[in-house]
């Protein structure tokens, strides 16, 4: 009998490609991107779960709510894509400058310094030590929010980090540290934590920018850029075409439910009107500190 002929081509001596795309190369790319992900969603997750807290918090600075001028969380999010695109922008710039510095600090130190990172890696109880800090210096935005005067006091702020990350998370990391999917759940939750730390910081700053434009009508910049429209009218009476407020500018807040929301800086007082009988002149978005009339100026 003939022997059995294969059919199959004969592979030996070809290298195996892996499955990837692009000879191997794709795998790694994934990794890299799933690797950025893991820290990067949880961080952006985080701030923008914070984010409209502090626009409420500004919108309180004029005692009334995001709602009553008009602000819900598609219009926030529609008055933030430029600030979004500038963010991803700034970010890519920022990342490439620490991804740089790390590799000449690593050339300088003829690699001891990248030796280091993969030893600390490698042993659990100084990795869970390493996020705990971390974890427990983000609390310090919340706790500047709460009121909490020591931040210029750089002890003070490492020693309230060192406690709250060891009594907090040190335990949990070091659990999370024996498998795969442990280590993965560690870095999404120093990521959001990272993320809810600085939202607060954000929040805190949000706030001292509010009250100042409520005490004396200057522009913030980190306001503009979140949303917040300066954005000075003269209002006045349909009917008798009689201004409001004895002709002075007023800060336009928003309008919601056929209701105008103005703030009088002169009086530091807000004040509504129904939208059908008012009308709106001198229309001036972000206008010059002469046309900015407040008591405390």
């Amino acid at each position: 009998m003939n022997p059995e002929i294969s059919t199959r081509p004969d592979t030996a001596g070809i290298p195996a490609v892996a499955d990837g795309g692009d000879g191997g190369d794709g795998g790694s790319v994934v990794s890299l991107l799933e690797r950025a992900g893991s820290v990067v969603v949880p961080i952006a997750v985080g701030l923008y779960a914070l984010l409209y807290f502090g626009v409420e918090q500004v919108y309180g600075a004029f005692n009334v709510t995001p709602e009553q001028v008009g602000i819900d969380q598609a219009t926030m999010f529609g008055r933030l894509m430029a600030t979004i695109i500038l963010g991803v922008l700034a970010g890519a710039l920022l990342v490439g400058v620490v991804v740089g510095i790390a590799w000449l600090i690593d050339k300088i130190t003829l690699g001891y310094a990248g030796r280091g990172v993969r030893y600390i890696r490698q042993r659990p109880w100084l990795a869970a030590a390493v996020g705990a800090v971390w974890c427990g210096a983000t609390y310090w935005g919340f706790l500047g929010y709460l009121g909490a005067d020591a931040a210029s006091n750089a002890l003070r702020t490492v020693l309230v980090a060192t406690i709250i990350g060891v009594l907090a998370f040190l335990v949990p990391f070091r659990l999370l540290r024996r498998r795969p999917v442990g280590r993965a759940g560690m870095k999404i939750a120093v990521g959001a934590l990272t993320g809810i730390g600085l939202g607060f910081l954000l929040v805190g700053h949000m706030e001292d920018s509010a009250v100042r434009v409520a005490k004396t009508g200057e522009e913030s910049f980190t306001l503009s850029l979140l949303g917040f429209q300066d954005q000075w009218v003269i209002p006045f009476e349909n009917e008798s075409g009689k201004p409001l407020r004895d002709g002075g500018k007023v800060m336009l807040l928003g309008e919601a439910d056929g209701v105008y929301t103005f703030y009088d800086c002169r009086a530091a007082e807000t004040f509504r009107v129904p939208a059908e009988a008012t009308g709106i002149k001198a229309i001036s978005l972000q206008p010059d500190a002469k046309e900015r009339v407040c008591a405390a100026r």
